[in-house]
């Protein structure tokens, strides 16, 4: 049960109880290990991810609320994980597949074709783990409760502390809204047979011996692999920077409304405000992170709109830009919307970083973006239009 889990993970915190922790590892090893071959395709990658979020959890295990959905908490992270995983692995490839395509050069030879399938596969995420990640938190930790976990109705709502009637309902809704995210792209399905699926499938055996490698190394990192240490950092980082992003921008949104001579001054001319670097220097949003994210703020204005021409999606571009740049786009051919260059371009990019933000005025903001794969680094503006942030193109300043 989800309140016995963080009672386990009190005991391990506070008394170093290294069969409290194993209990945990035991007890979610599969569905960890399962979220991360689904999106990594590698059983050896995915056990790797695997000890990642064990380790993860027992840096941790003091910090989480008492309210948290164990299970909820490990497939989010264990996401987290796997896009760092992915990210690593694409550089990782790049590199290798440059140096070859040198050897090939220096020798005379010919390359062989890549495999446009394979290295397609590998950018996106499965629709399962990407439509759950749009879920709100307690309709996502309901779905995974009810059907990774097979919990009963009444669990569920004791766990999310609701009735039985009231979990039924919440997990009925998220599934409508698991239907729609695949009707969307061409899955037509029934939430009665989208149950079935994924409770049948969407928990498989962690390969055997991995839990209890990972009981042993989870809290002794010395006894871990440098990679896998590596991967710990990174996914950690990824967290962080999403934590302090929902946060910021509600920081931010206060900030702009209350218009403190701080950040902008209402003189006859506008004053600049100082540049707000991005914790860290350099922010990662691994493509196989990008999603849909709304224009209620700009960050999420921003990758709303990298991800719709990632994504050929000319439809979603159109919605996010600003009066300007749509009013010279409307009613042009979808190939002069997104062109062959950005299609070119966005299929080379791993991700991207915001290097650092800067407020131009209580309706404008200044991305410093590096494009990862590109080597570019460019200045983009987002606008506020009405409630809504819309994309304004390239910065002038």
């Amino acid at each position: 049960m989800p309140n016995d889990d963080i009672a386990l993970l009190r005991e391990y915190a506070r008394q170093n109880s290294e069969a409290a922790f194993a209990t945990l590892v035991t007890r979610h090893v599969n569905l960890v290990y399962s979220v991360a071959l689904r999106s990594v395709r590698d059983p050896h990658l995915a056990g790797e991810i695997t000890q990642a979020v064990f380790i993860i959890l027992a840096r941790k295990a003091d910090s989480l609320g008492d309210q948290t959905i164990l299970s909820g908490w490990l497939c989010r992270t264990a996401r987290y994980a796997s896009a760092n995983a992915l990210t690593v692995r694409r550089r990782r490839q790049k590199r290798e597949q440059e140096a070859y395509m040198q050897s090939i050069l220096e020798s005379g030879g010919n390359a062989p074709s890549p495999s446009i399938g394979e290295e397609t596969w590998n950018q996106i995420a499965p629709l399962l783990d990407s439509a759950l990640e749009k879920l709100g938190q307690k309709d996502h930790d309901a779905l995974v409760l009810r059907f990774f976990q097979n919990k009963n109705f009444a669990e569920v709502g004791a766990a999310l502390g609701a009735s039985e009637d009231a979990a039924k309902m919440r997990v009925n809704r998220a599934l409508e809204k698991l239907r729609k995210f695949f009707t969307k792209r061409g899955v037509s399905s029934t939430t009665a047979i989208l149950a079935g699926a994924i409770s049948a499938n969407s928990v498989q055996a962690a390969p055997v011996g991995l839990a209890t490698t990972i009981s042993v190394t989870a809290v002794k990192s010395s006894a871990v692999a440098s990679s896998t240490l590596t991967l710990v950092k990174g996914t950690l980082k990824l967290m962080a920077w999403t934590k302090m992003k929902s946060a910021g921008v509600a920081g931010l949104v206060l900030l702009l409304a209350v218009g403190t001579t701080t950040t902008v001054i209402h003189h006859h001319h506008r004053q600049v405000a100082k540049p707000q670097p991005v914790p860290d220097g350099q922010i990662e949003f691994p493509k196989a992170s990008w999603h849909f994210a709304g224009y209620s703020n700009p960050e999420s204005a921003f990758e709303s709109c990298m991800w719709a021409v990632a994504n050929g999606d000319v439809k979603t571009l159109l919605a996010g830009l600003a009066p300007g740049m749509h009013e010279n786009l409307a009613g042009k051919p979808d190939d002069e919307i997104i062109t062959q260059k950005d299609r070119a371009d966005f299929a080379q990019m791993t991700g991207y970083q915001i290097l650092q933000m800067r407020v131009l005025s209580e309706n404008e903001v200044m991305f410093e973006m590096n494009a990862e794969g590109l080597q570019q680094t460019q200045r983009f503006s987002v606008q506020r239009i009405g409630k809504e942030w819309k994309f304004a193109g390239k910065a002038k300043q």
